[in-house]
């Protein structure tokens, strides 16, 4: 069954993030009821289940609903079984917190911390806002320096926009594309796999995998399996490896909040708004689906969706 989770979860083009995720929820209820077979159980044993995460395992609301929605997926997609209104589900509360932003200095001190590629990385999320993701996801073809911008392909719902390319940072990241074609042509010479290509155009377009386009800006440093197919290839490079990076310099700058790579976005996103640039912009270069998400960074500001800069370059 647990197979049958993986190959709609493929076919639904999900993450393989997000599969294993799935795998693990439907695995850890299938447990909580002595394995029985999910089929023989329904409303009363999801409700149990989810509530118990809140009230004995004291989860965050984002997890119990990613528990819920796993289940969900079972049921729909898997098992082709049409739930009743989970009503009896005692929800985990979602806290309303307020972000950790840096100042302009201390993003200054973060950075003077890092070297090479990290403060390459982590000077582009303060610098176009992106995730951390969307940034080490980011292919050569989706660097341009003509426009001084970047795409954002398949960012959070799947959505893509455009973010601006700190002009500061275009000399570092046209080495890094001479490093990665290097790499790539070093790849190639080797009989190495493609890389990876999202749903149905390695099909498609067979050599595309090839093509420098194609690769990752920030590729790792060794290729690895591919866990669904299982060939060789060179994948991008790990998150873990900039998130102690960012760890170390924090500490070494003397910061005591407790900055991550995601607050770099949030400090982003606040200093755009203390420059007087408009909210309904800055909801479009973060990517969010709704103002209301933007506004938790300070009050709604109107001066037109022109001239941004990015708050690297100032």
């Amino acid at each position: 069954m647990l197979e049958r989770v993986r190959e709609r979860c493929r076919v639904r083009h999900y993450s393989i993030r997000t599969e294993q995720a799935y795998v693990a929820w439907i695995w850890r209820f299938i447990r909580a009821n002595a394995g029985l077979h999910p089929r023989v159980l329904g409303k009363p044993e999801i409700e149990t289940f989810l509530t118990r995460l809140a009230m004995e395992g004291e989860v965050a609301a984002s997890t119990q609903n990613q528990a819920l929605s796993a289940l969900l997926f079972l049921y729909r997609e898997v098992l082709d079984v049409e739930l009743p209104w989970l009503d009896e589900v005692v929800r985990a509360k979602r806290p309303r917190r307020v972000p950790v932003v840096l100042s302009r200095e201390e993003v200054s001190r973060l950075l003077a911390m890092l070297d090479g590629r990290a403060w390459l990385q982590a000077a582009l999320l303060y610098g176009s806002g992106m995730r951390l993701m969307e940034c080490l996801r980011l292919r050569v073809k989706d660097v341009d320096f003509e426009r001084s911008e970047i795409t954002v392909r398949a960012g959070k719902g799947n959505k893509d926009r455009r973010v601006p390319l700190p002009k500061r940072l275009r000399e570092p990241l046209v080495l890094a594309v001479a490093r990665v074609g290097l790499l790539h042509a070093q790849d190639r010479a080797s009989g190495l796999d493609g890389v990876w290509l999202p749903h149905a155009l390695a099909r498609k377009y067979p050599q595309a995998g090839f093509e420098l386009g194609w690769q990752y800006v920030f590729p790792a440093e060794k290729p690895s399996r591919d866990p669904r197919s299982g060939l060789l290839r060179r994948h991008h490079v790990d998150e873990a490896t900039l998130q102690r990076a960012v760890q170390a310099a924090r500490r070494k700058a003397g910061i005591v909040k407790p900055a991550t790579c995601h607050t770099l976005r949030h400090s982003f996103a606040t200093h755009l708004l203390e420059a007087g640039q408009d909210i309904r912009t800055i909801q479009e270069l973060l990517g969010h689906k709704d103002v209301a998400t933007t506004q938790i960074y300070t009050h709604v500001l109107n001066r037109g969706p022109h001239a941004v800069l990015s708050p690297l370059d100032r």
